[in-house]
């Protein structure tokens, strides 16, 4: 049978030597690499070919949500596994809906993340169970006014919502734009104040549920 190969990105040296031993001691899995950054994520990959890839959100140079984002936009389809401490909604959405197919914290037991890699590269979609029910509660909402409210965004407000429904960052938008980091947020603000919202994660969801 052949191994599992395993990609890794966190800035943590500790943490990385930890998963790399447990992961390349573990029988039917191969650590082909790991990486503190994931600036070249799209190049590693191509190079090494791993199965899945196991990817911190909070690093140097950009996020594991951006590296996501340019994986997808390559064309991999590589499952990639969020292993991460954050558990905020924003985070947590945004890693979803910009192509990643798991999300678990690094609270997760060993036999459990083991389990997960199994998990995502046959096709499923391993999550922490607090994580799990916040998509179902997504998913469950009823549509709101504010999902009917998109229509009284202007054209650059719906482009600004929708850069930001597709993960990019607040000076990634500015750069499509044309516009300052500043301004984003002043877009932002007013989108929240139209859709009746509180946060970019409950915006980007009346998007998609448009």
């Amino acid at each position: 049978m052949p191994l599992l190969r395993v990609l890794l990105f966190d800035d943590s040296d500790s943490l990385r030597m930890a998963l790399s031993l447990l992961i390349g001691g573990t029988p039917g899995f191969e650590v082909v690499g790991d990486f503190p950054h994931a600036q070249n994520a799209v190049e590693y990959i191509r190079a090494l070919a791993p199965d899945v890839v196991l990817m911190d959100i909070d690093m140097p140079g950009i996020t594991g949500v951006e590296a996501v984002g340019q994986i997808r936009k390559a064309g991999l389809s590589v499952p990639v596994l969020i292993l991460t401490v954050f558990d905020d909604d924003e985070r947590v959405f945004t890693a979803l809906r910009t192509g990643a197919s798991g999300y678990l914290l690094k609270h997760t037991p060993p036999a459990q993340l083991l389990d997960a890699i199994r998990d995502v590269h046959e096709g499923g979609a391993p999550m922490t169970p607090a994580i799990a029910r916040r998509v179902i509660q997504w998913l469950s909402q009823p549509p709101t006014l504010a999902a009917n409210n998109l229509a009284t965004l202007t054209e650059r407000e719906r482009q600004v919502l929708e850069l930001l429904a597709n993960g990019l960052s607040h000076r990634d938008i500015g750069e499509r734009c044309g516009i300052g980091v500043e301004t984003v947020r002043t877009h932002l603000k007013r989108i929240y104040e139209k859709l009746h919202v509180h946060s970019a994660t409950e915006a980007v969801a009346r998007f998609y549920r448009r």
